[in-house]
């Protein structure tokens, strides 16, 4: 997500990362999976972003027509480009051949960005979806349209996948070079293996990758027009010249990766690097094999990290950056300054400030309508339900696309809005409230993981007689399920009041808050202070609240 404003820093050369540091990739190759699908992932991270699930309708177009392009982060308005003869549906990231795209923007030289380009990078996502079929075709649009329009935007990593295949695309503008407008390289993730990114260029030395390798023409070239590489061209590193990994890009973005492979794989070898404070660190690799395959619930789970069981951890109480109650996210700006030295807090996979969520599943054995499922959320993963929406969609949930509601409309009929008003409930007394959301989130991604071989099978009967029925079957499902989710997180969090009123807990007998025998509510627990949190408040206050010792 492109959420970072654009400024210089290490001597005007590389863009800095805003406090933001948005968004967070991770990929799986079919062969990486339980069940052959090719799985995707994307939290798009930003404070203050308010999105829902896009549609896209597809459609026939007439010779001659202009499509508008419109800047996604800022609304502005760019410009036009023709608009293709034919488009495919979109619903959220993905079409209804099952290509997904998602992105993290890294951001990279300074003087590389064109603000004479005409299309930015969500421009090219929405773009690539309407117009592919394959996720080879969307690199090949998204790549030709930036290279004839310019590229508008910072440096990105795009995911782009199809039931078959795995693509990372890293792309950056040629600073409004008159004679070459953009410079790109993608690679095709094996598929035994897994792959992310977030916010950190993750392509180094291209010729090393025992895989597929397509990139511009220029991909080398401009880099030694500008003295960024003098080199043999074997030895050419797309990151090292375009985006070299800082502390920031190392501890900030590219930790998140590594703690996504270390749940599969030991990745002790590499934790320096991720750590970033050793400049010479061994550079993680592209992508892993991992000890075992991953399922969809697996990615989910990644998605909710907070670097748990690693020195890493925000999430064991050790420190008081979590407050009393333990919380697993730390405040932004990331940095502060005490007595006049610069500390950072850590950032996470999972974040306060996500917008959307999903988790893509693609399935090349089942018709593509049915095949393709887009497991969505509006808010904080961890604190949300994946719901599935299916790629052959047409109208979206009403709590994903909410008449009314923005950024600054409060709705009760929104999931952005209803999701946000129990996660922020639950952030400052998180291990007192947060099993109470954990139960009932788990609940209902177990009930949809659990429906879903029952309703695909009743999708493929119908669609061996009419295509059309089962695509209206399964966009009612996934509205119904959207609409469920919605209705039971209200009680969540009219439910979250009652219990956890005024710092206490109200108890609870056969499923209902008990009662005296009188009728009037039981008497509640005090929790007081978490045993780790009660001794650092004595560490801090000396004697100060010491109990004067009663005279015998």
């Amino acid at each position: 997500m492109n959420v970072k404003k654009i400024c210089a820093c290490v001597a005007g050369i590389w863009l800095a990362l805003s406090p933001a540091l948005a968004c967070t990739n991770f990929i799986v190759g079919k062969n990486a999976s339980v069940d052959g699908s090719v799985l995707c992932s994307y939290n798009a991270d930003d404070y203050g972003m308010f999105v829902g699930l896009c549609h896209y309708p597809g459609g026939k177009h007439a010779k001659g027509e202009m499509r508008k392009i419109v800047d996604w982060d800022t609304h502005a308005a760019l410009g036009e480009i023709p608009e293709a003869p034919e488009t495919y549906n979109v619903i959220g990231n993905i079409n209804e051949y099952q290509v997904t795209i998602g992105e993290t923007t890294y951001g990279g030289r300074a003087d590389m960005v064109d603000t004479t380009g005409l299309i930015d990078y969500g421009s090219l996502i929405y773009i690539g979806l309407q117009r592919s079929k394959t996720a080879r075709e969307a690199i090949k649009t998204m790549t030709s349209l930036a290279e004839k329009y310019g590229y508008r935007s910072e440096g990105e990593t795009f995911t782009i996948c199809d039931p078959k295949e795995a693509w990372i695309l890293e792309m950056q503008g040629c600073g409004g070079d008159k004679k070459q407008k953009v410079v790109w390289c993608a690679v095709r993730i094996p598929d035994n293996a897994i792959c992310g990114h977030a916010n950190q260029s993750r392509i180094g030395v291209f010729s090393n990758y025992k895989t597929e390798v397509l990139h511009s023409k220029n991909v080398i070239s401009f880099a030694r027009s500008k003295g960024w590489f003098n080199g043999a061209d074997k030895d050419f590193s797309w990151k090292n010249s375009y985006a070299f990994p800082d502390f920031e890009g190392r501890r900030f973005c590219d930790a998140r990766v590594w703690s996504f492979f270390n749940h599969f794989k030991d990745m002790q070898r590499w934790l320096p690097w991720a750590l970033g404070k050793d400049a010479s660190a061994e550079d993680m690799p592209l992508w892993i094999i991992p000890n075992r395959k991953l399922s969809v619930k697996d990615v989910e789970a990644c998605m909710r990290d907070h670097y748990e069981n690693t020195p890493l951890s925000v999430a064991d109480g050790n420190d008081l950056g979590g407050g009393i109650w333990q919380m697993p996210y730390r405040l932004t700006p990331l940095t502060f300054k005490v007595d006049g030295k610069e500390y950072f807090n850590e950032r996470p996979t999972s974040t306060q400030q996500t917008g959307f969520t999903y988790v893509s599943q693609m399935r090349s054995w089942l018709p593509r309508q049915i095949g393709g499922v887009l497991w969505f959320g509006n808010d904080d993963p961890n604190m949300v339900a994946y719901t599935p929406i299916y790629c052959g969609n047409t109208v979206q949930p009403e709590c994903y696309n909410t008449p009314g509601a923005d950024a600054v409309t409060f709705s009760d009929k929104n999931a952005y809005w209803v999701c946000n008003w129990v996660s922020n409930m639950v952030y400052p007394r998180y291990s007192l409230m947060f099993p109470s959301v954990k139960a009932v989130r788990d609940r209902l991604d177990s009930t949809y993981m659990a429906d879903q071989q029952g309703v695909e099978m009743k999708a493929q009967q119908l669609y061996a007689s009419s295509p059309q029925s089962a695509i209206e079957y399964l966009n009612k499902y996934s509205n119904d399920n959207a609409r469920q989710m919605l209705a039971i997180w209200k009680n969540l969090a009219t439910y979250l009041i009652v219990k956890y009123n005024d710092m206490t807990i109200k108890p609870e007998k056969g499923g209902k808050f008990a009662r005296t025998t009188e009728g009037i509510g039981a008497t509640v627990v005090r929790p007081g202070y978490p045993e780790k949190y009660a001794r650092e408040l004595i560490k801090q206050t000396g004697d100060k609240f010491v109990y004067p010792e009663k005279k015998k």
